[in-house]
């Protein structure tokens, strides 16, 4: 039962204004182990603000959040990434000059324990551990099949590729929790089709094939996803919810949320009424 499972991350009554405008407006949402979560709504629903609150980029005015159990709302972003909620952007956000491989690395000084001055003298402790997280980096790359690309500088690649260079650096903080947004946005249906099966086999696992990468070896079972694509939506999440104005409208398994009223309004912007028939 999806109500059994254990719940990863708390938002509770998440009011997030601008001014006067309303982003999010006493929005709860649990996001739990061993699902994936879509997030859908209209353009403007609030769906990227609720990831921004999550993972620290926006401060509530109203509301709590909480990541197994501990309260996060007002820690700053590098700080919830250690913890273990990572995320992709719906604008890429990557070091445009810096190969592909040095991109994913780079999240991975997070996860770094050795400190500046044994790092800038750079053998014993400090070299071995930079091998390690060098080996997970190139296992991320061979697992999305981004190997032709590694040394490739990132401002040059096409949008697929980027999107996927983004998954990638995220994966490398070894997350307990993974917020994509729009990983599949502006993609055509083979770029699409290949972020799909990313997702699905990130969320299982991949066991034997890389037994010495946690991330990949185990996956990471809990995925929040933001998409507007709603056969993807419909195929992947195990539960959604869905927002309009800022508020929570639905949720529900993708079964319940297709044929809810509210929802249909949201999207066609009228509830569908019977046909009448003359004669």
């Amino acid at each position: 039962m999806t109500g059994d499972k254990q719940v990863k991350v708390r938002a509770e009554h998440l009011t997030l204004a601008f001014g006067g405008t309303r982003a999010l407006t006493d929005v709860s949402v649990d996001i739990r182990d061993e699902e994936i979560l879509a997030i859908i709504g209209p353009n403007g629903a609030g769906k990227t603000c609720i990831l921004n609150c999550i993972n620290g980029f926006y401060k509530p005015q109203k509301g709590e959040i909480f990541f197994d159990g501990r309260r996060i709302t007002r820690m700053r972003p590098d700080k919830i990434a250690q913890l273990g909620i990572a995320r992709t952007f719906q604008n890429i956000e990557l070091y445009t000059g810096l190969s592909t491989l040095d991109n994913i690395m780079a999240a991975r000084h997070v996860l770094m324990k050795q400190n500046f001055l044994s790092s800038a003298i750079y053998f014993g402790p400090a070299h071995r551990e930079e091998i390690r997280h060098r080996r997970v980096v190139e296992e991320i790359i061979d697992f999305l099949e981004i190997e032709p690309i590694r040394k490739r500088v990132v401002g040059t690649l096409p949008y697929g590729m980027r999107k996927r260079v983004e998954l990638g650096r995220a994966l490398a903080l070894e997350p307990k929790v993974l917020l994509l947004d729009e990983p599949m946005a502006g993609m055509n249906l083979e770029e699409k089709e290949d972020i799909a099966r990313f997702i699905v086999d990130i969320f299982e696992g991949q066991g034997a094939t890389y037994p010495d990468t946690p991330v990949l070896r185990d996956g990471v079972n809990c995925i929040v996803l933001v998409e507007h694509d709603m056969g993807v939506v419909m195929d992947l999440a195990d539960r959604i919810v869905v927002l309009d104005f800022g508020k929570k409208i639905a949720e529900g398994t993708p079964e319940e949320v297709r044929n809810n009223p509210q929802v249909i309004a949201a999207y066609l912007g009228e509830e569908k009424k019977p046909e009448v028939r003359s004669g």
